[in-house]
């Protein structure tokens, strides 16, 4: 079997880059909601009850320890043998396994995130945390308005990395009947039994959307960071 250029130009490629949205609603949502979840996770982690910490513990290593793959599994035909034909029924949205894979990669992602975080809010300098508490500022107050800032802006360029690692991880979504990229040439290759144009084309947008994404979250990370450019002397 042969690879032809004209033919994934002409007719792979058009139908990866129509399921590109699909792939960026994963990655979006998963990226937003697991970011949520991972400030709780981190502050748990942090904590010095055991009823807090320990379960924060578990939940980072569960989810650091075990193949997305098999969590994805899990959700999705686990949850589907949990919910009753009366909620399918009420709740008809929940037949579509994107929904599923939002929710996987989301505890993954608050998983890898939160350990980050976890680190990063210890490396917030100590002086910092004095001067807002000699503002008279909460403990709350603070950790709102300086350590999780800071903390953020500490560990962005890890949480850049996880954004990328996340966007490729999307492609995992075609195993539960979703047709992102993977999913869409998947689909193609059945159909035409055409394996190197639809696995090259694949590659081709992957490539492609992680080049755009790597230079949206750089041009973040430079807004964030400019309070630690280097003073230009004249």
């Amino acid at each position: 079997m042969t690879f032809d250029f004209e033919y994934t130009l002409a007719t792979v490629l058009p139908a990866l880059i129509f399921a590109i949205p699909t792939s960026l609603l994963l990655m979006v949502s998963s990226g937003v909601i697991g970011n949520l979840l991972a400030v709780p996770v981190a502050v748990a982690r942090l904590s010095r009850n055991p009823f807090l910490w320990m379960p924060a513990y578990v939940f980072i290593l569960l989810m650091r320890g075990t193949p997305l793959l098999v969590q994805m599994y899990l959700v999705y035909y686990g949850l589907g043998q949990i919910l009753t034909p009366a909620i399918m029924r009420a709740y008809p949205f929940l037949r579509d396994g994107i929904w599923y894979a939002i929710f996987a990669l989301s505890i993954n992602t608050a998983g890898y995130t939160g350990e980050i975080l976890r680190g990063a809010i210890k490396a917030v300098p100590h002086g910092e945390i004095e001067a807002a508490r000699a503002f008279g500022m909460s403990r709350w107050l603070v950790f709102r308005r300086v350590t999780l800032p800071r903390a953020i802006r500490i560990c962005l360029p890890a949480m850049s990395s996880e954004m990328i690692i996340l966007l490729k991880a999307t492609a995992l979504a075609s195993t539960v009947t979703v047709y992102e990229v993977l999913g869409t040439a998947q689909l193609i290759r059945v159909d035409t039994f055409r394996v190197y144009d639809t696995l090259i084309g694949a590659g081709v947008v992957y490539i492609a959307m992680v080049f755009l994404l790597t230079r949206v979250l750089n041009a973040i990370e430079r807004a964030l960071g400019k309070d630690r450019r280097p003073m230009s002397v004249a």
